[in-house]
């Protein structure tokens, strides 16, 4: 969790700038102005941070700039959720993250993937590091662990525990039949 502007500042250098480029305000608002997903990121982890606040008004502003992305974006990542360093959503359209989700770095989430529990306090779905999200999929479950370097192909389900080092496909089958 962000509880400092330091963090917050090095979420900002690696995700949006690069660990590689010098800090500067300047270019960060430069960089998320020009890009959606930049864009997205910069307000996603402002809100984090501010809900880390043990002030209510700042929480409430947390929770408004979170509203504010699932209007603009269709994006509903709650505010428990942990994510680590180096999320990175490429097209951040319909993506919904529930609170009790644990996100290893450098975690690539597609469009239209939800990530989450069926029933309320359940216990957390974690995801490992370098895990790769196809366009597409659904983690629905409680207490799932994925490994980490995990690639999950586009339009997966996925209900059970995946190891790390893997490659996960749902298989999908095509039928044509006349009509009678």
């Amino acid at each position: 969790m962000l509880t400092t502007y330091k963090e917050l500042k090095s979420f900002w250098h690696y995700e949006i700038l690069g660990e590689d480029k010098p800090f500067s305000r300047l270019k960060l608002l430069r960089r998320m102005r020009r890009n959606n997903s930049y864009h997205c990121l910069f307000w996603l982890r402002l809100s984090q941070y501010l809900h880390t606040s043990p002030r209510r008004g700042t929480q409430s502003i947390a929770k408004q700039i979170n509203k504010s992305l699932a209007r603009k974006f269709g994006v509903e990542i709650m505010l428990g959720a942990r994510i680590d360093k180096g999320l990175w959503l490429g097209h951040p359209i319909a993506i919904v993250i529930y609170s009790g989700v644990v996100i290893g770095k450098n975690c690539n989430i597609r469009q239209c993937t939800t990530i989450g529990s069926v029933e309320a306090n359940n216990k957390s779905i974690t995801l490992g590091d370098n895990v790769d999200i196809g366009a597409h999929s659904c983690i629905i479950g409680s207490g799932l662990s994925i490994g980490d370097n995990v690639t999950i192909g586009a339009m997966s389900f996925i209900n059970k525990d995946v190891p790390g080092n893997v490659t996960y496909i749902t298989r999908k089958q095509n039928q044509i039949s006349p009509k009678e």
